[in-house]
């Protein structure tokens, strides 16, 4: 999790501009850095540093010998850049992940390199030898980006609309600041006064298609045919695989856990991986709610079968009133669902933060979107119009679960992987019969858990555990 903010032609002095910037410090609190680009006017990056895989060399803008015309500056992580570097024979001069971005972008250009990239994005390139800057964002916008453009060619982007609220720019109108398109990449053409005009702006991923990475990756074909157990061991393979590629950290991984279904088979996946993998630390879970509620009580439970070190944080509904304008600052949005299950997490999320020692955060959105975890799903007229609505919720995941997880994990410095919203894991589930996967005896998700029964992963009445009646679907 870290900050990005670039400026393109801006019109005022850049030093007034750094402010700007500065809104968005919570989310890197290892280092900054600003750097201003040469033979470009009024052009700079500002970078807020989480360092988590490469702690010498990770601080951006990255730039290498090899392509010292290339500037890039992102937010994420890709868990199939060694697979890349090795397949294409890269030859690497830091240990950071996202240098995998240059090499791909030299040898294939944007369009291809971007398609290749296992992980969640966001970034910023510049090429000075062509004049050219390119902004891309994951398929679900996991980790996010914001622009403001105005009508005069001034380019901007950070992290959070924020840092780029008070830009100055001299325009009458006002300048728009818009989210930037998951799975979509842009293309500007970069003017030597820094001004920028858009000349191409195309999606490079839909969800319910294989990505083109897939052929690079740990897990090679899949058994073909919707045969039941077929089915059910492609879904555990392919979360097993979600899991354990998101290992990648030198920080200490922890682990949200709800009690409900999908936030327990992350976490005992993640304790089952950490163990093959000689992880030398016992996995931190922390559940949030008020005491005893049965969510917290779920939690405990499943945390004495997996064998975690379990946190409890019990807040009062005085507590959680009181860090509703911190919330909604941070989330940028007055969606009322999303603040109110925003609360809790902001605050679990400043515990870990302030009590312990882990960074990187394990969670379990996305599931119920794709695996039509929600009630209403009982009611859907057809398994077609219950697999169509499963497409337009996880377009819109960067507008409230995925917006809600990032901003309050992000707010504490903390370090967010999401499972569950893997590409290939996703794209196979949406790819079944849609008969396959609506509610089955009454029951939500129930393909989800027939994969993973008898298996003794979780507990069997977690495994089966309804949703609470408070869980409620974006509309």
């Amino acid at each position: 999790m870290c900050g990005i903010w670039a400026l393109f032609g801006s019109d005022e002095c850049l030093s007034v501009q750094f402010n700007s910037a500065m809104k968005i410090a919570h989310r890197g609190p290892d280092a900054f850095r600003f750097e201003s680009i040469s033979k470009f006017a009024n052009c700079c990056f500002g970078f807020h540093w989480l360092a988590i895989v490469d702690q010498l060399y990770g601080m951006q803008p990255l730039r290498i010998q090899k392509f010292p015309y290339l500037w890039l500056c992102y937010n994420g992580e890709i868990y199939n850049h060694l697979r890349l570097k090795a397949h294409f024979e890269f030859d690497y001069q830091t240990m950071v992940d996202g240098e995998i971005l240059l090499h791909l972008y030299e040898r294939f250009g944007v369009e291809k390199m971007i398609s290749l990239l296992d992980g969640v994005f966001a970034f910023i390139l510049l090429d000075v030898a062509n004049r050219k800057v390119f902004l891309g964002r994951d398929t679900y916008g996991v980790r996010p980006m914001f622009k403001l453009v105005t009508d005069d060619g001034f380019l901007a982007a950070c992290s959070e609309a924020k840092g780029l609220m008070a830009l100055s720019h001299t325009m009458d109108s006002p300048a728009s600041i818009t989210p930037f398109p998951p799975g979509h990449f842009e293309v500007f053409d970069l003017k030597m006064s820094g001004k920028v005009e858009s000349l191409q702006l195309d999606r490079f991923h839909s969800c319910t298609s294989e990505p083109r990475h897939a052929i690079y990756d740990a897990v090679k074909m899949l058994p073909q045919g919707f045969d039941l157990e077929t089915v059910k061991s492609n879904i555990r393979v392919l979360f097993e695989n979600a899991v354990r590629k998101r290992l990648m950290a030198h920080r200490r991984i922890g682990c949200l856990l709800s009690g409900g279904l999908d936030s327990s088979l992350v976490a005992a996946m993640l304790v089952k991986l950490a163990r093959e993998e000689g992880l030398e630390y016992k996995i931190q879970t922390f559940a949030i709610g008020t005491e005893d509620s049965p969510d917290v009580q779920a939690a405990r439970g499943v945390a004495a079968y997996i064998g975690t070190e379990h946190h409890e944080v019990n807040f009062t509904p005085q507590e959680g009133i009181a860090a509703l304008d911190e919330v909604i600052f941070h989330l940028e949005t007055y969606d009322i669902t999303t603040v109110r299950s925003s609360v809790a997490m902001y605050l679990v999320s400043n515990y870990i933060r302030s009590k312990t020692d882990s960074v990187v955060i394990f969670s379990g959105e996305g599931s119920d979107e794709f695996t039509q975890g929600y009630l209403y799903f009982h009611k859907a007229p057809n398994p077609t119009a219950a697999a169509e609505d499963s497409v337009r919720l996880m377009k819109e995941l960067y507008l409230f679960d995925v917006l809600r997880a990032d901003r309050t994990t992000a707010a504490h410095g903390l370090e967010l992987r999401v499972p569950f919203l893997d590409h290939r894991l996703t794209a196979y589930y949406l790819s079944l019969p849609p008969e396959m996967r609506v509610p089955k005896n009454g029951v939500e998700k129930h393909l989800l858990r027939d994969a993973f029964k008898d298996l003794n992963l979780i507990p069997e009445n977690i495994l089966w555990r309804r949703k609470e009646a408070h869980s409620c679907m974006h509309g």
